[in-house]
């Protein structure tokens, strides 16, 4: 009995000795490339968004110690977090359901008591996101990039203090420091957003209950999109807009089909409209409005109201004054080419800086600073950069408008072909849209691409490649495209911009 257990303990002792070597091994593996305790950092990179993240990966792949700090204790930014990918989860979600309740039975699909679990669809929601977070991290430990939670602050133009959210402070060194914080929500005047009644992107997407009425201010991407899904999903959904037209960056033609789109899908629309006051004090929300060029005012009632009226570059309290980088007055850091700022060794990229606020384009600045950092080239074309929103139908878009290019004096032609006239689209009962294009006359060389239509944001690609490469409509056009598939539609779009199209 004595030898069993002697030899129990033994072998016990043998798999915590085991363990404790694996842990060394792993903590070893996790620091890689990361600095160790005082050591300086080649690449730190404040902010673990889109930007942040796809930086200090780049860096680490380009052989360089790399340090990434994140204030919210999970990478991927606001994109990942509370943005992009929550929205697209909800925006899929909400789409089924209303596809089951409106479509089905035309399909042949027919049941009885279709109904919501709010809280399942959060979850699944959730899930996802969490999963990519958690994916981030691994590809972090994979490429050994040292991650630090807190909030980071310059302390010199090669210091970085951080607040650790465990508590505790620590001073992080780096011989180049890579400004990646991103943007925050735009707030309104007179208008106090307490995530409860008034809400921001990020309460939009955790709502505990489908509101009766729901009132969004701002007719952009992100109040377009989250009205899609609380709308689909039973809510009275009106966009009170400033300007005279939703979506100002979108073509004009494009623009026109899709509000009356929307508005087929029951979304009221209230243009050259100013919000001019709010009161909470009863159970729900009422608005008071008036014309944008002054007039008689109105009351809207409703449950929630959604404040969508852009997002500012997050970087106030970061110490930039301290070490005197410029920003513009609205916050943006000013870089040149190179994403450097004016103070050596201090660059900036993504939201923080002048440009479309975009995650894809914030990691292809990520990747081209730290490729300059590396000295190496680095590149992006902020021409060729997408802007797609995720409603149904898509619009994604690329290059100029036409009014773009009307403004210019370029001498043009335009293309275009309705989605009721392509195939694939008819086979599935999707036909709501269109494709656009504009070439210059003389060259034929495609200016820009607007696509309506499902799954516009996969189409869009083939024509970013287009204009990246200087293709004209006819290269496209002379492009295999396979049957039946929706991407056609692009296909004869070309083929009517310099000759004319087969199937209209």
């Amino acid at each position: 009995m004595a030898m069993a257990s002697l030899a129990r303990r033994r072998a016990a002792e043998a798999v915590l000795l085991r363990r404790m070597q694996a842990t060394a091994a792993w903590a070893s593996a996790w620091r890689g490339y990361a600095a160790a305790p005082g050591e300086e950092s080649d690449v730190v990179v404040i902010g673990g968004g889109p930007g942040g993240y796809v930086a200090a990966i780049k860096a680490a792949q380009l052989g360089l110690k790399t340090t990434c700090i994140e204030k919210r204790g999970a990478l991927g930014g606001t994109c990942l977090n509370v943005g992009c990918i929550p929205s697209k989860a909800l925006l899929h979600s909400s789409h089924m359901y209303h596809e089951a309740k409106a479509s089905f039975a035309h399909h042949g699909i027919k049941f009885s008591n279709l109904e919501i679990d709010l809280p399942a669809m959060m979850s699944q929601k959730d899930k996802a996101v969490a999963g990519l977070t958690k994916g981030i991290e691994g590809l972090f430990k994979k490429n050994k990039v040292e991650y630090v939670k807190g909030f980071g602050k310059f302390v010199s133009p090669s210091e970085v203090s951080v607040d650790l959210l465990d508590g505790g402070s620590t001073t992080i060194k780096g011989k180049n420091i890579v400004i990646a914080t991103g943007s925050d929500v735009k707030s309104l005047p007179g208008v106090t957003i307490d995530e409860k009644k008034i809400v921001s992107s990020t309460g939009a997407l955790a709502l505990s209950e489908i509101p009766k009425k729901l009132v969004v201010i701002g007719a952009g991407y992100i109040g377009l999109e989250m009205g899609s899904v609380w709308n689909r999903l039973g809510s009275e959904v009106t966009v009170v807009e400033f300007a005279p037209d939703i979506v100002p960056s979108m073509d004009g033609e494009i623009r026109k089909q899709f509000q009356r789109m929307l508005e087929k899908q029951k979304m009221k629309f209230m243009l050259k409209t100013k919000l001019v006051g709010v009161d909470t004090s009863g159970s729900g929300v009422k608005l008071t409005v008036e014309p944008a060029a002054g007039g008689e005012q109105s009351i809207l009632e409703c449950d929630i109201v959604l404040v969508s009226a852009g997002r500012v570059p997050y970087t106030a309290g970061l110490g930039l004054d301290s070490i005197g980088v410029e920003t513009d007055k609205g916050g943006r850091v000013l870089v040149d080419k190179r994403f450097m700022t004016n103070v050596k060794g201090v660059y900036a990229i993504g939201d923080a800086i002048p440009g479309p606020m975009l995650a894809h384009k914030a990691e292809e600045d990520g990747v081209a600073c730290v490729e300059f950092i590396a000295g190496k080239e680095g590149h992006v074309d902020y021409d060729t950069v997408p802007g797609v929103v995720y409603t149904h139908p898509e619009v994604a878009s690329v290059g100029k408008t036409e009014e773009q290019v009307k403004a210019s004096g370029v001498a043009y032609q335009v293309g275009k072909f309705p989605l009721l006239a392509n195939s694939r689209a008819k086979a599935i009962d999707d036909t709501e849209g269109l494709v656009k294009v504009v070439a210059e006359k003389e060259t034929d060389r495609i200016l820009g691409v607007h696509i309506m239509a499902p799954n516009a944001g996969e189409i869009i690609h083939e024509a970013v490649l287009a204009l990246q490469y200087g293709a004209s409509s006819e290269d496209v056009a002379r492009t295999c495209h396979a049957h039946p598939t929706v991407s056609e539609a692009l296909k004869e779009a070309c083929l009517q911009t310099y000759l004319k199209a087969i199937h209209i």
